[in-house]
Formats: structure tokens, sequence, C-alpha cells
């Protein structure tokens, strides 16, 4: 501080004491100069960051980095997502200030996610109207369409939740299963009702290109996975390397698994997509991250054809032959966890990261325009 300065403040507090005392208002003191420099860099500091690809992960093991990797680890040390941004959920968000990238952990459910992903969507802090939305996540896959450690692209997230239900023990004898849709009178009574959250379906377009630009991967297989999927007798897809496929995925809050459930997913998930799905991976929170976006599209915050879902094969969605599911079920929760958690987590980055990778080096190309 000047000399000058200090002089002008001791003089105008006294001037202000003598005004206060006659009752008068003490003037205010002289506006700083307002340069173009000045009104350029408070202009850059308040613009919201632009934002290419939002990366949505759904829970971390222990830190972020350095440990055991859930979902979001690989993302955050090779993405270099090293600028954390206080968020007020479940995890902060992480961005590379110079690719575009950003990264949330959602926490798990269609609770945390669909709050999670709405949250985001009216952050001011950033510019979410071109951006594209991956979810990278593992999932519990049929048997009969993929093996442990594959990656599946969706075009149809259907919800197994919206419904009534009946026990079992108490539904009619000639009923397949007590669980139906509302508005219904027993289960997938034709034509089932207009959704009002039961399914979705995404940018079958931009699902298919993502497809197209990684079914040719080669993905990491391992002694453990071959082990694993060799029980799987009678499922030849189950015991296949690790590929890349096409197939879409049942949204359910409850961790379900077990031969009959199974077979209840795939009708289920035709019953919704009036034939075009193909029920392949179970999890619990695609639907409510998806639900949030399509109420935040018309307001132009964001592009909810934009949104892609890549779910990778940590565990079969059943028990092989000659296994109960009760066994098969508590096997997956043993000192080991997944069978095909690492495996799978690398999956989600390996193909995520190639479509990921091409739009931010080609953003001139798809910023204002869908492949």
């Amino acid at each position: 501080m000047t000399s000058l300065t200090m002089h002008y403040g001791r003089t105008l507090a006294c001037a202000s004491l003598l005004l206060a005392a006659c009752g008068k208002t003490p003037p205010a003191p002289p506006a700083a100069p307002t340069t173009a420099a000045t009104t350029a860099a408070t202009t850059a500091a308040t613009a919201p960051i632009e934002i290419k690809v939002v990366v949505v992960t759904m829970f971390e093991i222990g830190q972020d980095s350095g440990d055991v990797a859930g979902e979001f680890q690989l993302w955050h040390e090779r993405q270099k997502l090293t600028q954390r941004l206080p968020f007020a959920h479940h995890h902060d968000l992480y961005l590379n200030p110079d690719t575009g990238v950003l990264g949330m952990v959602t926490g798990m459910g269609s609770v945390n996610s669909a709050t999670a992903v709405m949250a985001l969507g009216l952050d001011p802090r950033f510019d979410l109207s071109h951006a594209y939305w991956l979810v990278a996540g593992i999932a519990g896959f049929d048997p009969a369409d993929a093996s442990l450690g594959s990656a599946a692209w969706a075009e149809y997230l259907v919800d197994a939740d919206l419904a009534h239900e009946i026990d079992p023990r108490e539904m009619p004898k000639d009923w397949p299963t007590g669980y139906f849709a509302r508005g219904t009178k027993g289960p997938y009574a034709q034509p089932h009702p207009a959704s009002q959250g039961e399914v979705f379906q995404l940018n079958g377009a931009l699902a298919n290109w993502a497809f197209e630009l990684t079914r040719n991967m080669t993905l990491a297989d391992s002694e453990a996975l071959q082990k694993r999927r060799a029980l799987y007798q009678g499922y030849p897809n189950a015991q296949k390397p690790p590929f890349v496929l096409k197939g879409d995925n049942l949204a359910g809050m409850t961790y379900w698994h077990g031969k009959l459930l199974n077979d209840w997913a795939n009708e289920w998930t035709r019953y919704w997509t009036d034939g075009k799905g193909e029920f392949v991976s179970s999890a619990m929170e695609d639907t409510g991250s998806f639900q949030s976006l399509v109420y935040l599209s018309p307001t132009g915050k964001v592009d909810q054809n934009r949104m892609m879902v890549l779910r990778t094969a940590s565990n079969y969605s059943m028990q092989p032959p000659g296994v109960s599911a009760a066994d098969s079920l508590l096997g997956e929760h043993g000192e080991e966890g997944y069978s095909g958690l690492t495996a799978s987590v690398e999956a989600a980055y390996q193909v995520g990261s190639k479509v990921v990778d091409e739009i931010v080096t080609h953003w001139d190309r798809y910023r204002d325009r869908l492949p």
C-alpha cells in the first residue's frame, strides 16, 4: 500500500466521523479504474467450462488412485483428471482442463445416479450443451450372450422396479410370475401400457457408432476368467474370450441372481421393448441417469441424444450348471469378490476410452453434429 493511499484512507475515515456526527452520509471511495484487461479476466473467470465428455461411473473402492480399482480409478489416473471440483453429492468431480473430460462417481442405485446427474446438469460452472455422456460401469451378464470381461453397448434401458408384484406363493397358479406391469391385470398383458419410466431408448445411431468403433478390440483375458467361464457348459457365448457386443441393460435397485430371475429378465426386456431389445447386462443406475437427461434436455443444458451406456461383465447373472443360485451368488461375494472385477474394470476403460479419445481428438467434427 502506498503512503498516498494510506493518507487518503485516514483522511476519509476522519471526514466520515465528522459527517456522521452531523447526520450526513460520507462520500463513497473512488471506484477502481476498469480496463479492458480487467473485464476480460472477470469474464473468463466466470464463463462456464465447456465439457466435451462426461464419464459417469457409479462406485469406487477405497481411494481414487493407487489401490484396488473400482469403476472410476482408471479414468482418474489414465485420463489425467487432476483438477478436483467440489460437488455436493456422493463424490467430488474431477476434470482434465486440457481435454474437457469430466469424471463423476454417482453412488450406487438409481436414486443416487438420478440426483447426481441432475445436479451436474444444473451446475452453472459447466457448459454441457454439447457434451457426450458415457456411462462406463460393471454389471452382471447373461451367460447366454457373453463372457466375463466382455463389454456391451446398450440401446434400450429397461427399469426392473416399476411394476405390480404378488408373492409367487400367492399368485394364480397359471401365472408364470407374480411380477407384472402397472395398469395391467396379469403378466405380460398385451398391449403393454405406455411407458412411464419403464423403458428408454437411447440414440441407436450413436450406440451403433460406438459399437462399430470398438467391436474388433481385443480385451484382456486371464486364467482366472478361463477357469470361471469353463463352468458354464452349454453356454457357448459364456465360454468365449471377452469380446465387444451390443446388448441392453435392465436396471433395478435389487441385486438379483439365478436362472429363474435371469429368464424373467429376458422376458421383461422383450416385453417392454416389443421384442427389439435383448437383455444382456444387469445393473442399478442407468434408467435414473438417463431420466435426468430427459428432463434436462428441453432446457438446452444437455442433449439426451448424446448419452451412451457401456456395461462390462464382472459376473454372470445366474449360476453355472450343477450349482445352486444361492451358492453362486454368495460365492461371488467371498474373499475374492467378483470373479471378473479386474477384467471388467479394465474393459470399461479400454473400450470406453477409445470412444472418448475419438470425440476429444476430433472435437471440431463432433461438437456440433452427432456421429
